[in-house]
């Protein structure tokens, strides 16, 4: 692969993966020209802005355990990477994941794995997670698993304005612009065409377009499996005590934390009722009622009265061969790379992507962690890397 620390860089996108890259690019000293462009500079429908912001260990692939691992390492050390006024509201109270009777195996591998690369999860006895959570409702639980550390929530978009502000005092051009296209000529990325037809020209094409990355790589076959899926987050009031709540995700999909003076909480959608949502902000309120409010009183009693705030929809990136980010140069397009399809896990592994699409750029290879596994390749040949652990 070419290597380079001159030159022109374009990257669609400009939300938190397209952010990190810049900023990881100036840090590691590429010395040439960096232009973002994004859509809508008020992110006011970005998958960042919009997003529950929260961060685990607890993943089915080590990469991914790996990748939420150095993210929370610099969240909870934002003032080093970022300046003494730097905060995110990092809460590290970790996540708490309910597993039905029967699941007791696989979840003890899963823990024994996740703490073989460095994660720190507890697994727990339905006796054992009464005693810990006393508003727990354990009579169906086979086993619960928590992090002890480096799992938790914070406020996306003040991470988003810190990379964003330090990318642009280092020298990155922000513009707007809604990419169209990633043109390619002659076995390399040559640059992008925006809708207006105004054509910018590249060394470097990185797709972090978030929701719409299929759209502007359309003509690559294989085409990238990226399709936007509605997520749709509650806020609420009750009467439980968030003190020492953690992120806590039910056997029956349903999750809740704390926020602000409530709680905010959500499902994802059955799958035959989940399609592509381009266009789509409605918020599901059906899904309240019908199936999150249900499934979260019987776990805790005390959500059995419960008051709605409000509600909002954003869009999930998802990949729909495996759940898992695509993540490096394309494997015949050398100058072309991604960072696209995170299914979720966008904001937590926007750090460990950002630093890894620099790498590629600056050295020809990863030098901190391996993502190899998360790369184009697999698109290719239909060779799905599954995560297990989705939500």
């Amino acid at each position: 692969m070419a290597v380079s620390k001159t030159g022109t860089v374009l990257i669609a996108g400009g939300a938190i993966i397209g952010s990190f890259i810049a900023y990881f690019l100036k840090k590691q000293g590429f010395a040439g020209e960096i232009t973002v462009v994004e859509s809508d500079p008020t992110y006011a429908r970005s998958s960042t802005a919009l997003s529950a912001a929260s961060i685990r260990t607890q993943f089915g692939c080590p990469v991914n355990v790996h990748m939420s691992l150095f993210g929370a390492e610099l969240f909870r050390n934002i003032k080093d990477e970022f300046g003494a006024d730097a905060d995110i509201g990092f809460v590290e109270k970790g996540y708490l994941i309910i597993g039905p009777d029967g699941a007791q195996a696989e979840r003890l591998a899963g823990v024994a794995m996740q703490n073989g690369e460095g994660a720190s999860i507890v697994a727990l006895t339905s006796a054992k997670a009464r005693e810990r959570f006393s508003w727990l409702n354990v009579d169906d639980i086979g086993i619960a698993t928590f992090g002890l550390k480096n799992e938790g929530w914070f406020d996306a978009w003040s991470l988003l304005q810190l990379v964003r502000k330090a990318a642009i005092q280092a020298g990155v051009t922000y513009r707007q612009g809604q990419v169209d296209t990633i043109d390619v000529r002659g076995g390399r990325a040559s640059g992008m065409r925006l809708v207006t037809g105004e054509y910018l020209a590249a060394d470097w094409c990185i797709n972090a377009a978030g929701a719409k990355a299929a759209h502007v790589v359309r003509d690559l076959v294989p085409g990238l499996p990226v399709e936007p899926r509605k997520r749709t987050v509650f806020s609420i009031k009750a009467p439980l005590d968030a003190a020492d709540f953690p992120m806590l995700f039910d056997a029956s999909g349903a999750w809740i934390r704390p926020e602000g003076q409530g709680f905010i909480c959500g499902i994802a959608p059955p799958e035959q009722n989940d399609p592509d949502a381009t266009g789509d902000f409605e918020p599901a309120y059906d899904l309240l009622e019908d199936v999150v409010w249900p499934a979260l009183a019987q776990r805790v009693p005390a959500l059995e009265q419960l008051r709605l705030e409000r509600s909002w929809a954003g869009h999930y990136e998802i990949n729909t061969l495996d759940h898992n980010a695509v993540i490096g140069p394309h494997d015949e397009i050398p100058n072309l790379l991604f960072a696209n399809g995170f299914s979720g896990h966008g904001v937590m592994h926007a750090p460990a992507a950002g630093r890894a699409i620099a790498e590629q750029i600056l050295t020809g290879g990863y030098q901190s962690l391996d993502l190899t596994p998360l790369g184009y390749g697999r698109i290719r040949s239909g060779t799905p890397l599954h995560e297990t652990v989705v939500y």
